[in-house]
């Protein structure tokens, strides 16, 4: 099973396997916008939280490169993605800082904010999984990698800002993550077009995290104060 999905573009052994960028055109642009979507993000959470410029910008860095770098350090995936390719660095921040010159006018703030982390969360796990199939990983280990991607970076902005991280709220985030790791991770086990099922991928996954947020889609959950008890 696992020889089922293996990645059919792996080349060379060893170091010659890792990833430097996505390994089709379109996902490396796609993650190329995710970057600055979500140093966007950071720059519009940091703005709320009154930071400075500079603290604005590393917020845009640790949000866009940090699910990246813990997925690296899981798998002991070197040289980091980021320390590789600094152009990544100056991507995050840069968008960031264009963001607090042109965030006044932007009239919907909540919408762009939701629609440019949708961005990130669904490319990232795309990215985080790719890195995973070129590594040789199980299918389990593929999808955890795409969560990690995806999801991690957005928590350490929402926590650096005081927020309760979008992880944690109600609408479906981490699952918009799984499903859509799971989509993508179909076109190793069959050979479908890279390209083609990279943008099925981005669509329905966008719109999956997009339909949650209108619709207040959500998981069961657990609540419990203790009542019980009395």
């Amino acid at each position: 099973m696992k020889e089922l999905f293996r990645v059919s573009s792996i080349v060379g052994k060893g170091n010659k396997a890792m990833w430097s960028l996505p390994s089709d055109s379109v996902l490396h642009f796609l993650s190329l916008v995710a970057v600055a979507a979500q140093g966007m993000t950071a720059a519009l959470a940091a703005g709320r939280r009154s930071m400075d410029w500079l603290g604005v910008c590393f917020l845009g860095c640790i949000t866009a490169l940090g699910g990246g770098t813990l997925r690296d350090l899981f798998l002991g995936h070197y040289p980091l993605v980021w320390v590789q390719n600094p152009i990544y660095l100056a991507l995050a921040g840069g968008a960031a800082f264009l963001t607090i010159l042109f965030a006044r006018l932007v009239h919907r703030l909540k919408l762009a904010f939701i629609v440019l982390d949708a961005i990130g969360l669904v490319v990232f796990t795309m990215t985080g999984c790719d890195v995973a199939w070129q590594i040789d990983a199980s299918l389990p280990i593929v999808i955890v990698s795409g969560m990690v991607t995806g999801c991690a970076g957005g928590v350490l902005r929402d926590v650096l800002c005081n927020d309760v991280p979008l992880l944690f709220r109600s609408e479906l985030y981490a699952t918009v993550s799984v499903v859509t790791g799971l989509f993508y991770a179909t076109a190793f086990g069959l050979n479908l077009n890279a390209e083609l099922w990279t943008i099925l991928t981005f669509i329905l996954g966008i719109s999956l995290r997009l339909l949650a947020v209108r619709y207040k889609w959500e998981m069961p959950k657990f609540v419990f104060t203790g009542d019980e008890e009395k």
